[in-house]
């Protein structure tokens, strides 16, 4: 069926499912005629970004407990889940890329034994895609409002793979640069670009690997049974994979930034060297002639027929000897 035409346009999707998956879009002011029949249907309502009195009437609708709805109307929460009496509120980060940038952004789930409110803010895909999986799986739509929680949980931790792989292919190009003859200062600001990047995913997936635990512990329960269990159990050992990829990417991070500084520093010694050896060089001769340049009268050296190239000849050697050891000691 279509969207119902008198809902708000924050709403993205409102709709009831039967007992056999069956879908039905409604508006607003139907949720409370849905939930008063208890045939096994249970409603899923889609909010993007919505304001405090949408979020009101679904508190009126759904009996949302005050403290979560009060959490709901900040965009900007830690990553937990509460309980409140048979229903749960969750909220997480998701993450997604826009215009080669990593843009974060929040949902905040209600779930209770017969409803599903998810609230979006900031840079989130659209659940739609979860939404029409539950759809074509009728017979996990059965199991309620988890069966949707667990397909929006599946799709933010599956949206989480395909940026932790382009944080492992920039640093794989990072690498050819770290190694690079010459120092660009790019690089280390590339490194810490990436580095900043990835702790900010981690912040958002460790937490939700704690979320998954408390929800795989909360098995057999009223509002999650047995058989959904196997399924946020499944999702829980995907976010642990890419945490610990997460994390594997930020040690490599760190390696790369030190031995980046370490070669800079061991470039800079060689300069300093070869700096070294020039002026060595240089002041061998510089030294003799200095020496014969001190215009003093008595100085039997300058009375000799071939003084001055018996001078030329000891300063050349001099500096073929230096050079030859600076040489040998690789300072040249």
């Amino acid at each position: 069926m279509n969207k119902v035409a008198d809902l708000p346009a924050c709403v993205v999707n409102c709709v009831a499912y039967d007992s056999q998956g069956r879908r039905q879009d409604i508006s607003l002011d139907a949720i409370s005629d849905v939930l008063a029949v208890d045939d096994g249907s249970f409603v899923w309502v889609g909010l993007y970004e919505p304001d405090e009195s949408l979020l009101d009437k679904l508190q009126e609708e759904f009996n949302l407990h005050d403290l979560a709805i009060e959490d709901a109307h900040n965009a900007h929460q830690r990553p937990k889940v509460e309980a409140y009496g048979n229903s749960l509120f969750i909220a997480l980060h998701t993450a997604q890329t826009v215009d080669s940038r990593i843009r974060f952004g929040e949902t905040h789930i209600f779930v209770g034994p017969r409803y599903l409110v998810t609230v979006r803010h900031g840079a989130s895909s659209s659940y739609a895609p979860a939404r029409a999986r539950m759809e074509r799986e009728p017979d996990l739509l059965r199991h309620g409002p988890t069966a949707g929680l667990y397909a929006i949980l599946d799709m933010v931790v599956d949206n989480y793979t395909p940026i932790v792989d382009e944080f492992s292919h920039a640093l794989n190009e990072l690498e050819q640069d770290v190694f690079a003859e010459d120092f660009r200062k790019g690089t280390v600001q590339k490194l810490y670009d990436l580095k900043r990047e990835l702790t900010r995913l981690r912040m958002a997936v460790s937490p939700l690997q704690d979320i998954l635990g408390q929800l795989v512990a909360r098995a057999r329960t009223t509002l999650i049974n047995g058989e959904i269990q196997l399924y946020f159990r499944d999702v829980h050992d995907h976010t642990l994979r890419i945490n610990e990829s997460t994390d594997t990417l930020r040690e490599m991070l760190t390696a790369a930034m030190t031995v980046n500084l370490s070669l800079v520093t061991v470039r800079q010694g060689e300069v300093v060297k070869r700096l070294g050896a020039w002026a060595a060089l240089l002041a061998a001769p510089t030294l003799i002639a200095s020496w014969y340049g001190m215009n003093f009268t008595h100085m039997p050296e300058l009375e000799g027929r071939h003084s001055y190239w018996i001078l030329i000849g000891a300063m050349t050697m001099v500096c073929g000897v230096l050079y030859v050891m600076f040489k040998r000691a690789k300072w040249l």
